[in-house]
């Protein structure tokens, strides 16, 4: 019998538990892939680094069961985050959002193994892109996280309501804005798509505030 796969959104499940209200929760050290970028995510170039991403994601993923070491490969994450430092990016134009895609990884892929499977893609005649994906660790420790339904572009409004939810927490946003995506846009109607949202957080208040 085979062992089950390493199921990284499973294992840290208490990290991914989100209600439609604001919630605090504790998010500790996370390995990732990870491509950086900027403009509106239905562009061009977000669309080439995502295929990069998932084409890095899954190489390794084969390589990785071709050792007996397999793995679930994660939902989609994103940090995102404007030139403004406001906590509500979505107030700016699309084209200067800037952001980096993530999929976690488990511990045990290493930053030889991920260039050693960009060479291979390279070979295989993949985006030049695939160059640009890189090992990425993240600890925000504790957050406010909230699940937002519905399309993408009315996130500011569940923001909104977490950004009231941290200033009635006596409490400051300390750290970039972060999405899970639970659901494939592919194939989901835009109002029951599902997002996890997070924001960081310090004690406080900032100086103004």
């Amino acid at each position: 019998m085979s062992a089950e796969k390493l199921d990284l959104f499973k294992q840290f499940k208490a990290e991914y538990a989100a209600a439609k209200k604001p919630t605090l929760i504790d998010a500790g050290k996370a390995r990732y892939l990870a491509v950086s970028g900027r403009g509106d995510p239905n562009g061009a170039v977000f669309t080439a680094k995502l295929e990069a991403l998932y084409s890095m994601a899954y190489a390794l993923k084969m390589a990785f069961k071709n050792r007996d070491q397999e793995y679930v490969v994660c939902k989609l994450e994103g940090l995102w985050w404007g030139d403004l430092g406001l906590p509500n990016f979505t107030a700016l134009p699309r084209d200067t959002w800037n952001w980096t895609l993530l999929i976690r990884i488990p511990d045990f892929v290493t930053p030889l193994d991920i260039r050693t499977t960009a060479k291979a893609l390279l070979a295989k005649g993949k985006t030049q892109g695939v160059v640009e994906v890189a090992p990425f660790a993240l600890e925000e420790g504790r957050c406010v996280q909230m699940l937002h339904l519905g399309p993408y572009q009315d996130e500011y409004k569940s923001i909104a309501t977490m950004l009231d939810f941290v200033a009635e927490q006596k409490l400051h946003p300390h750290g970039l804005h972060h999405e899970i995506y639970l659901s494939d846009p592919r194939r989901t109607a835009p109002e029951k798509l599902k997002t996890i949202l997070r924001i960081p957080v310090a004690e406080g208040c900032t100086e103004g505030s």
